[in-house]
């Protein structure tokens, strides 16, 4: 059995299906990975960034709710509506651990670390404009809120303020801080630069409450002011006004820079007002966030995100319909060629076009060989046909005439005659039976009885059986044989194989030369030989010498006698016995046949 043409890793159509697949698979993966990565990643983005919101604006409100409180008295309530509203479980417990107000219910353990402190006078965090610089929640106002008289007398004189400012900047507005005191306002809501013309200093004097509030400031304050023990005598706050009122916007750091621009000034007055608040505000409480009950971990995919990902399949799905497509076409046209290529009459001979070097390239080449060799066939079988009626006809064209002849009393039958008619009739029957032969070894049927022979026998008994026609010819027979070379052959076809060899030589060997015939070992193999000194054949022809019918002799003539067949059967016979036959010829200095045989299983095997 013989393999197939070695086909280039890279033209291989088994490789190509799995470039095909692993391609689609990468694609596959990599769009679905990709998009897995961008929407986790988005969604845990924006859910890590509403917690923080959530989370923050649960400690601002908490953190105002202590600022304006003085104990945690009906905090409940609101933690429980912050919870409602944030979808978060939120509990307050005092530092020493008592639970404050829990929006869980009662005996469930609160989570492993508190997430912030509530503390309006030390935060850190930006919960209202300016809470984060002095530390103290501007919502913590405590002395400093005004009472309703005051604050409508504040805001009177605000307004009057306004409408001089907008009369030379033409904008500004106003504000109330949690104190209830009023404040002039950019429209960005900046402070605003008051005109000369306006400053009357009415508005920013201290009222009755926010005077006496700023007294017990000054008192909290000059303990700490007298360096080295000594007393300060000024009034450390004098001219400062109500920059230092809780919620306005320079309180405390302005006032730091007015008294001093050292770092222990600016703590002595925020440790003052720490001090002075401190009965106001709520305790500190330390603030637990968590999940809301069974609430699940994780998110859920927004209606963009899931668009995205069917997008994406969708996308995927396309690449991979066409990808397989393309490959598909590639693979089902030359297949589709060949079907209607093997589909067409027997006598058109169809080829098909080879445009791929892979698996269907190399079967269309096979096929397009296989139609060469059918219609070589074709051929041949219509030449044989031919010629087997031009080789039939003749002996029986001159048998009829003889007997035509004789029938009508032309001639009479005398044993010349007869003699001759019976050498047409063998003639006739020589044809035939190579025919069937040839009809037995084409079809498989053939009988070899193979059975160790002796070369030398074998030789012998070949020669001996065309002595006298060499002998007649004045043609000399040689042989040279091996001694205990024996094959493994059928000695009965051996013998016809031989014989036909001998005779072809006999045929074109002219009178004075030699026939010889060797039997000789080389390695594994008997090695026979038919060597003659005849005319030889023609390089052009040596191809076709086994071919049925075929004489070198274009007349057809059967001067030298022969059916055209001998070498034919000398070939079938030879392959039967699982050989090969070759020829080698120069015009003018004879042939030789040379036939390869194996040898004998018990025999040994030695080498010349």
């Amino acid at each position: 059995m013989t393999s197939g043409p070695r086909i280039p890793w890279r033209k291989s159509l088994l490789v190509r299906l799995l470039l095909t697949s692993v391609a689609i698979a990468v694609v596959s993966v990599g769009a679905t990975a990709w998009l897995a990565v961008q929407t986790t990643t988005r969604a845990i983005e924006e859910e890590r960034g509403q917690v923080l919101s959530d989370d923050t604006d649960i400690l601002r409100q908490l953190s105002g709710f202590a600022a304006t409180h003085a104990h945690w008295d009906g905090v409940q309530s609101s933690v429980r509506d912050l919870s409602r509203t944030m979808g978060r479980r939120i509990a307050l417990t005092t530092e020493a651990g008592r639970v404050i107000a829990d929006s869980a219910a009662p005996g469930t353990a609160l989570p492993a670390r508190a997430s912030a402190t509530v503390d309006p006078l030390n935060t850190d965090t930006s919960t209202e404009p300016g809470a984060q610089l002095a530390g103290i929640d501007p919502r913590a106002v405590g002395p400093y809120r005004l009472p309703a008289a005051e604050r409508a007398r504040v805001r009177a004189l605000a307004e009057k303020r306004l409408a001089c400012v907008r009369t030379h900047l033409g904008d500004g507005g106003i504000r109330e801080l949690p104190s209830g005191r009023t404040v002039l306002v950019a429209d960005g809501g900046e402070d605003v630069d008051v005109p000369p013309q306006c400053a009357d200093g009415a508005l920013n004097t201290p009222t009755r409450t926010e005077q006496k509030a700023l007294d017990e400031l000054l008192a909290l304050t000059a303990p700490c002011l007298r360096p080295g023990g000594k007393g300060q005598t000024a009034n450390p706050l004098a001219g400062i006004g109500v920059d230092v009122i809780p919620g306005s916007s320079a309180a405390g750091q302005d006032s730091g820079r007015r008294l001093g621009d050292g770092r222990q000034t600016q703590a002595c007055v925020d440790d003052a007002r720490r001090t002075q608040l401190d009965p106001y505000v709520a305790p500190r409480a330390r603030l637990y966030l968590g999940a809301l009950g069974q609430q699940p971990v994780g998110f859920d995919l927004s209606p963009a995100n899931k668009a995205k990902i069917v997008g994406v399949t969708g996308l995927v799905l396309v690449v991979t319909v066409a990808m397989t497509s393309v490959v598909a076409v590639r693979l089902v046209r030359p297949l589709r060629a060949l079907t209607a290529a093997a589909q067409q009459p027997p006598q058109r001979h169809t080829r098909v076009a080879v445009t791929t070097k892979d698996e269907t390239g190399y079967l269309a080449a096979a096929f397009n060989d296989l139609t060469a060799r059918r219609q070589q066939l074709e051929t041949q079988r219509k030449a044989m046909v031919s010629d087997i009626a031009h080789e039939l006809r003749t002996p029986l064209t001159n048998i009829r005439g003889w007997l035509e002849v004789t029938r009508d009393g032309l001639i009479e039958p005398d044993p010349d005659l007869i003699a001759s008619l019976h050498d047409e009739a063998l003639l006739l029957q020589h044809i035939i039976d190579d025919l069937q032969d040839l009809a037995a070894a084409d079809a498989g049927t053939l009988a070899l009885h193979r059975e160790p022979v002796r070369a030398d026998d074998l030789v012998a008994q070949t020669v001996s059986a065309h002595r006298t026609l060499a002998e007649s010819s004045d043609i000399r027979l040689c042989t040279h044989t091996d001694p205990d070379l024996v094959l493994d052959a059928d000695p009965v076809r051996m013998r016809q194989v031989l014989g036909n060899l001998i005779s072809n030589a006999l045929r074109h060997t002219p009178a004075g030369g030699t026939v010889t015939l060797t039997a000789r070992q080389v390695g594994d193999l008997a090695v026979l030989t038919v060597e003659d000194t005849g005319s030889g054949i023609a390089a052009d022809d040596l191809l076709q010498v086994f071919e049925r019918f075929w004489r070198a002799e274009k007349s057809r003539s059967r001067r030298t006698g022969g059916s055209g067949l001998g070498l034919s059967i000398v070939r079938q016979f030879v392959q039967a016995h699982e050989g090969t036959v070759t020829a080698d010829s120069e015009a003018g200095k004879g042939c030789v046949f040379t036939i390869r045989l194996p040898l004998a299983r018990h025999t040994d095997r030695r080498t010349p």
